[in-house]
Parts: structure tokens; sequence; C-alpha cells
């Protein structure tokens, strides 16, 4: 699994929508849709904020572990 569905499995888990992820991480909803469908690699800054939002390591986030 790659890093787009990942984040969308993850969200999809908490039951949150996108605008909800984008404005707890602090970015526009339509970049986190881009970062969604695959169209955008998040910076590190942002790699960052979506692991800690969702509680997972950035190996997790990245497919490199399956182990959150």
């Amino acid at each position: 699994m790659n890093l787009h569905e990942r984040i969308r499995s993850l969200r999809k888990e908490r039951k949150e929508t996108q605008v909800q992820v984008a404005q707890s991480i602090g970015i526009t909803d339509r970049q986190y849709q881009r970062f969604e469908a695959g169209n955008q690699k998040p910076g590190f800054e942002n790699l960052c904020a979506l692991a800690d939002h969702f509680g997972v390591t950035l190996d997790y986030l990245a497919g490199r572990t399956d182990e959150r």
C-alpha cells in the first residue's frame, strides 16, 4: 500500500472528511485532496503532521512497515 492509499484508509477508518483532516494539519482541503489522490506528495512537515494526526509512524505512512 502506498502513501495516498494509506492516508485515505486512515481517514476513512477514523470517519473523518478530507476537510477535517486538512484543517487539523493546517493545509487547504484542495491540497489534502491532491495528497490523497496521489497527484502531489506531501513535504516533510505535512508528512509529520499527518503521522501525528493519525497516530502512526512515518514508516507506516510511507508503506515501509505495517506496524503503526
